[in-house]
């Protein structure tokens, strides 16, 4: 087994002026023969991941991001940050919903850095993001790609507690993501989404719909065919919509709860896995429990 280096996170800033938790963790893995090898951990504060797991053998290494706080609150600054070496693969998710709670005047922040080498396969599939009523926050998510290496990335929002009846009336979560390879931008989105903002209900916005999400895969052989493997692929639930930007596949989905937007993107994901990573789906077990 390859021993993990814990290092000091002392070249992470910490800003204590504000109430609120300050959490960092840093992530590096290599390839080391057949094997991706978690070789660096580095965290402040209640952001950890547990040990590394690899159901699929030593190619694939899975990773669970553990939140012991199982949210942000008004003043949390949470930062992540992975980086994965040439010929790496990494599986990264979490085992529950996040949350985003309710604030009394102060944002919350979530910073995701994601730097991923040449050859390397980054799986980015945390599970659904509950934003509470009245939650302010910005959600930040930064990939840079070099030459052949891969991302897919998946996030999906739930406005509201929507099993005890709660609507997003009030709040605003900022949200930005970019995607770079080579240093030339892939993918570049903003938005803000406004707690009883008519952009929710709007046939041009959400729809009325509590729960959206998007699923992103960055690879070079991205290409028609993988699109019609998609758009052969409908929600049971919802609605969805797929599309094809150079080197990049895009999935948007609104529905009513969770759970079949997230069967719908598996299915997706499935359906390129082999031709984008070169191995068959393997679902992560904690989904399941």
């Amino acid at each position: 087994m390859n021993a993990v280096a814990e290092v000091p996170l002392a070249d992470f800033p910490c800003d204590d002026a504000d109430a609120g938790w300050r959490a960092e963790l840093r992530l590096v893995y290599e390839r080391r023969g057949d094997r991706t090898a978690l070789v660096e951990r580095a965290h402040r504060g209640p952001l950890v991941v547990q040990r590394p797991l690899y159901p699929e053998g030593d190619a694939v290494c899975h990773t669970l991001l553990v939140h012991p706080p199982a949210g942000i609150a008004g003043g949390d600054r949470l930062g992540l940050t992975l980086a994965l070496g040439p010929q790496a693969h990494v599986l990264l998710t979490t085992p529950g919903a996040g949350k985003w709670y309710r604030s009394a005047g102060a944002a919350g922040s979530l910073v995701q850095r994601i730097r991923v080498a040449e050859g390397g396969v980054c799986e980015f599939l945390p599970q659904e993001s509950i934003v509470f009523d009245g939650a302010l926050g910005t959600l930040a998510t930064e990939v840079e790609l070099a030459g052949s290496a891969v991302f897919v990335g998946a996030e999906m929002l739930c406005l509201g507690r929507t099993g005890a009846g709660e609507r997003f009336t009030r709040g605003e979560l900022a949200l930005r993501t970019r995607v770079c390879r080579d240093g030339r931008p892939v993918w570049l989105e903003r938005g803000v989404l406004g707690g009883g903002s008519a952009l929710l209900d709007a046939a041009v916005g959400l729809d009325g719909a509590p729960v959206s999400a998007t699923l992103l895969v960055a690879a070079p052989n991205c290409d028609a065919g993988l699109l019609e493997a998609w758009r052969a692929i409908e929600p049971t639930v919802g609605r969805g919509a797929v599309s094809l930007l150079p080197g990049l596949l895009v999935a948007r989905w609104l529905g009513p709860a969770c759970e079949p937007g997230r069967a719908w993107l598996t299915r997706l994901w499935s359906a390129v896995r082999p031709q984008v990573a070169g191995r068959e789906m393997q679902v992560p077990r904690i989904w399941h429990t």
